[in-house]
């Protein structure tokens, strides 16, 4: 009887002490990113300057996958800033253990923006242009739509 309690226990330990395969560098999810003109994930705002939107593949480390289902994860941006990224494919499991990896992601980075505060305004065009005009939040982070990543580090 001891013998098979000690048998029952060793097969049961044996989850917890298996090793862990590490992802492999050059793993793929989504679409393979093009590496040809990347960028660091720090220099992603000044690059998009005064634009909204804007396709870029950029190259940051993962700082945490908050939704396995659909590729939901922030990236360092450097200065304590962060770029929060997604799948644009929902069907795309991202695995927990690319935290903390570098990768390059390719996709459309977006500028979320302060609502405007001159709505009693709308429909008047004395006002110019200018004045109308939607100012994106600073302290607001990226926002990524990734069509494809790849493990780089």
């Amino acid at each position: 009887m001891k013998t098979l309690a000690a048998i029952t226990a060793v097969l049961l330990s044996a989850n917890v002490f298996a090793q862990h395969t590490p992802l492999p560098h050059g793993m793929v999810y989504g679409v393979k990113p093009d590496t040809t003109a990347m960028l660091p994930a720090d220099k992603m705002e000044s690059f998009m300057g005064k634009r909204t939107r804007t396709n870029a593949t950029i190259k940051g480390k993962v700082l945490k996958v908050t939704q396995s289902k659909g590729g939901w994860f922030t990236i360092d941006a450097g200065n304590d800033k962060v770029i929060k990224a997604n799948f644009k494919n929902y069907k795309i499991n991202l695995p927990t253990d690319i935290q903390g990896r570098m990768v390059i992601i390719e996709g459309v980075a977006k500028k979320q923006f302060v609502a405007n505060d001159r709505q009693h305004y709308a429909g008047d065009t004395a006002i110019k242009k200018k004045e109308q005009r939607v100012k994106a939040n600073p302290k607001q982070p990226l926002a990524f739509e990734v069509e494809g990543l790849m493990v780089y580090k």
